[in-house]
């Protein structure tokens, strides 16, 4: 069997859930918070990087580049599969990359879910609309068949907003910024930054995993689709100061308007949460400014070991 188990070789408690995108940011923090209570189940390629959960002793993982989709899925009695493996296009994927990766296989990933009788699916889904990008036209070309499948399990679809956090990759917004203001770049060449946005702190997204999790056997079969963000939004301008003024950053200098906003930039980002916080009885509850300022500290501890500090 090619798996790899961690230390703990059994786990009966609460259900069995897959991951898909479980080295990755998303992914990785709802492993290890939903791991205590349930047995979790990573599929990765062998030469992924499993940093952000090798303190993880309670984790089975799969390489998907060695064993096909319906050995895993058969020999693991599967209840709730969670589909966080995305690709966004930042890293000069192709087309044909970005189709396989956001539209093929989480097609995949439902087929072989229906034909071993998973009870629940919960996809990620992106805020932006169709046509901004390829990334979010694979993204919505996808939700036509969580339709499809929607007859035979309970699927939700939620649309997150602009997450942030500890143990994001630097080539992320939010960690770029703290990153080079960590380390006193003489100066960051950013748009006009009247962007207006969302941001949602990794933690109050987990939790409203977990209460998906917790309250999706009062659900029949169907599609139920959702928008995750925070109750606050702001502008990417005012955003980088503030992320400054925390750092402490006195230096750098803001150069506003010296690059162009993207094609098809989307000027202002906003969610409705209100049905998700009625039925699941969830709210975010760290506001930005407390965020910003674990996500600071905890890059500055990294930075700080990689010197030697």
């Amino acid at each position: 069997m090619e798996y790899e188990r961690s230390a703990v070789e059994s786990m009966v408690n609460g259900f069995t859930i897959l991951i898909t995108g479980g080295t990755g940011f998303l992914g990785s923090h709802l492993a290890n918070r939903l791991s205590n209570e349930n047995e979790i189940i990573i599929l990765k390629r062998s030469y992924s990087d499993t940093w952000r959960i090798d303190c993880n002793e309670n984790i089975k993982f799969y390489n998907i580049d060695k064993l096909g989709l319906e050995t895993i899925f058969k020999d693991n009695k599967i209840d709730i599969v969670i589909h966080t493996a995305t690709k966004y296009g930042r890293n000069n994927e192709t087309i044909e990359e970005l189709v396989e990766s956001n539209y093929m296989f989480p097609i995949k990933i439902l087929d072989n879910s229906l034909k071993t009788y998973v009870k629940t699916f919960i996809n990620v889904d992106t805020v932006l609309p169709k046509f901004v990008n390829i990334y979010s036209l694979t993204k919505n070309h996808f939700t036509d068949w969580l339709k499809y499948y929607s007859s035979n399990m309970k699927i939700f679809n939620l649309k997150l907003e602009h997450m942030y956090g500890e143990k994001d990759s630097t080539t992320k917004f939010i960690p770029y910024i703290i990153t080079s203001l960590l380390e006193e770049k003489n100066q960051l060449d950013l748009t006009q930054g009247e962007q207006e946005r969302n941001f949602i702190y990794i933690a109050d997204v987990a939790e409203a995993f977990k209460k998906i999790i917790l309250q999706q056997s009062n659900y029949k079969n169907g599609l139920y689709e959702y928008e995750i963000g925070s109750e606050e939004n702001i502008k990417i301008k005012d955003l980088v100061y503030k992320i400054k003024a925390i750092v402490g950053n006195t230096t750098t200098k803001l150069n506003f308007g010296a690059k162009s906003y993207r094609e098809n930039e989307l000027m202002k980002s906003r969610s409705n949460i209100e049905k998700f916080k009625k039925d699941f009885n969830w709210k975010p509850k760290v506001k930005l400014d407390e965020g910003l300022a674990k996500t600071i500290e905890w890059y500055r501890k990294r930075l700080g070991e990689k010197k030697g500090v």
